[in-house]
């Protein structure tokens, strides 16, 4: 038996799926955070444990694995890569690896194939796409602090922005502080500033909040409807390079992350933009998800070796 193992690390939960190298049939399942950029390091190390001890017991032994591909962020940093592969190997596996950006096995499950595009709106946000050419284009992705506009963590750092600027009486009639207050359980701006800049509050906290604005909007919270055109705004900039670089005008766009498919409001204002500059474009649901993508890409590195 040989098996292919695909990884997709996020900062929250590791997806993995294993596939009998020429079958479809799979075992999937989760483990904790493998990203390095603002992970724990020893959650990182237990989730690699477990990735592997579920391994050995689907797989009777490591040996009998043939290729382990992974798709984490972050992997642009050296650092980053050297860490994830030390994991790997301390966990006994010694065969051939693969390490590569999320975008990338994100794209190859999404599309069935390293072509097209794809846009990633979760805790952070990023656009990437393949062309018959095999050129390659990234926009995003940079990491909360200076980037990841339209993400999650973008959304509700700006929650936090209407609820203080709601009550200090910079901004009226919105309902989102309320929504924001009972979400954390908390009362007071003294008490939302202790959790912004407490020293274990983490971006995903702040992600968190995202789905409040899917609610206000819904109540037809102004403060709310403006900032998902705001958030919508943002990923069509992402989008925009990636189309015109690459020449994709008639590419479908895959669409990922919580944000894009649990808002319809972020959707549904993403998709009014696109039809007014590209209209042959349209949004789908990935037809594979990023972990499948993993082995999708793992088995192309083999047939190429």
């Amino acid at each position: 038996m040989a098996y292919i193992v695909g990884v997709d690390g996020g900062g929250t939960k590791t997806a993995v799926t294993i596939i009998h190298d020429q079958e479809d049939a799979l075992l999937t399942f989760t483990v904790g955070p493998i990203n390095y950029n603002g992970g724990d390091a020893d959650a990182i190390a237990a989730s690699f444990e477990e990735i592997f001890n579920r391994t050995k017991l689907y797989c009777s032994n490591l040996e009998e694995v043939t290729h382990i591909c992974i798709g984490a962020a972050g992997v642009s940093n050296p650092t980053v890569v050297h860490f994830l592969e030390k994991h790997v190997r301390d966990n006994g596996y010694i065969g051939p690896l693969t390490i590569t950006g999320d975008q990338e096995t994100a794209l190859y499950g999404a599309q069935n194939a390293m072509q097209g595009i794809i846009l990633i709106a979760g805790t952070g946000s990023i656009c990437f796409g393949v062309n018959e050419k095999g050129e390659q284009h990234r926009t995003g992705g940079f990491g909360h602090l200076i980037d990841d506009e339209g993400s999650g963590y973008c959304i509700g750092r700006n929650l936090l922005s209407i609820l203080v600027q709601a009550e200090d009486g910079r901004m009226t009639d919105t309902i989102i502080p309320a929504l924001v207050y009972e979400q954390l359980g908390l009362s007071t701006v003294k008490e939302i500033i202790g959790f912004v800049y407490h020293k274990n509050t983490t971006k995903k906290d702040i992600a968190k909040l995202a789905p409040i604005m899917t609610t206000a909007c819904e109540k037809g919270d102004a403060q709310a409807l403006e900032l998902a055109e705001q958030c919508a705004a943002s990923l069509f900039e992402l989008v925009v390079p990636v189309i015109e670089r690459l020449e994709l005008y008639e590419s479908p766009i895959a669409v990922a992350g919580s944000v894009l498919q649990k808002s319809r409001f972020v959707k549904d204002a993403l998709e009014r933009k696109l039809a007014r500059t590209y209209p042959q474009t349209k949004l789908i649901l990935p037809i594979r998800d990023a972990a499948y993508g993993a082995v999708l890409l793992g088995r192309s590195k083999m047939k190429n070796d």
